[in-house]
């Protein structure tokens, strides 16, 4: 097999290649003066096991669009089999039509991704399970559960630990790692009330004298997170830390998160830290590269993936 990358995360995507122990294929991926994309391959990939590393991330649009150029590539160029390695799936949260008129964004991209040449798809926590049934070719979704169990059980935290799910949806993410753990669970129901006015925050279950951990699978502008970290504060949390999978962190995200009563936010390496990021006091990354770099070599050998979560 051989890995390519594409440009949006490549400390992840080297960090993947030292794990398996294979050099990244040599490629050129820039740009003509009118921002067009242009991918060159610049090794011989005839009948390879192929995998394309890119979150499609901030820019999205230009990610994405890298990412079909080079999908569009491999095939030309007469790649056995391409994998499209999605450690971040953009376009997610538009996943059903939430009004009248509206586009469901996840399946069109999954139809362009299909169209473009991949032959499977490697991604990580997507946002609804249902997009997995939005592609016509195998689709493995990771999760980063094990990640953050391990990360948690090496903290020792002293204190009574409850797992909370800043949303409903979230219940059955969040309810993973609770039995992991032997933690208990609370879910937070947020509700706006009138059009204008700040969300209420409903707790169900009991935080009190606990430490709270807010599950979760992407942080953007980081209002709901801070907000539910205020609400455990106030019904009588001890602490609260938050593990969440994509750090989108936009706008002024990071300065809310800094200001906010979250101890720690942990995210995942699956979208490139920024400087900001980086020099945030209360935020920290975990590599995924072993993870995927696994999940990867399963692929390639025809091994199974879901027995990596058992």
């Amino acid at each position: 097999m051989k890995i390519l990358t594409c440009n949006s995360n490549l400390p992840l995507a080297d960090a993947i290649s030292k794990n398996l122990n294979i050099n990244l294929v040599q490629a050129e991926v820039k740009r003509f003066a009118d921002m067009e994309i242009f991918v060159e391959v610049k090794e011989n990939v005839r009948g390879e096991d192929m995998f394309v590393i890119q979150s499609t991330c901030y820019p999205a649009n230009d990610h994405l669009m890298e990412l079909l150029v080079t999908l569009d590539a491999l095939k030309r160029a007469s790649a056995k089999r391409v994998t499209a390695v999605l450690p971040y799936f953009g376009y997610a949260r538009q996943d059903r039509k939430s009004g009248p008129r509206t586009p469901i964004s996840a399946k069109l991209v999954a139809n362009l991704i299909t169209s473009a040449g991949a032959d499977r798809i490697l991604t990580m926590d997507l946002h609804a399970g249902q997009i997995q049934g939005f592609f016509d070719i195998p689709t493995d979704n990771l999760v980063s559960g094990p990640v953050f169990i391990k990360d948690i059980k090496e903290r020792n935290i002293d204190a009574p630990i409850v797992v909370v799910s800043p949303d409903v949806g979230g219940v059955v993410r969040a309810r993973a790692i609770a039995k992991r753990i032997n933690a208990n669970l609370a879910i937070i129901d947020k509700r706006r009330e009138k059009a204008g006015e700040s969300e209420v925050m409903n707790i169900i279950g009991d935080v009190s004298n606990h430490h709270c951990i807010l599950v979760d699978d992407i942080v953007d502008s980081g209002g709901t997170l801070c907000n539910a970290a205020v609400a455990l504060i106030e019904a009588g949390g001890l602490s609260v830390d938050a593990y969440v999978t994509h750090g989108v962190l936009s706008g002024s995200a990071v300065s809310k998160i800094i200001n906010s009563p979250l101890e720690n936010l942990v995210t995942t390496d699956s979208i490139k830290a920024t400087e900001t990021v980086k020099l945030a006091s209360n935020i920290r990354q975990l590599s995924i590269a072993p993870l995927l770099g696994e999940a990867i070599r399963r692929v390639h050998t025809e091994s199974s993936v879901s027995s990596l979560f058992n």
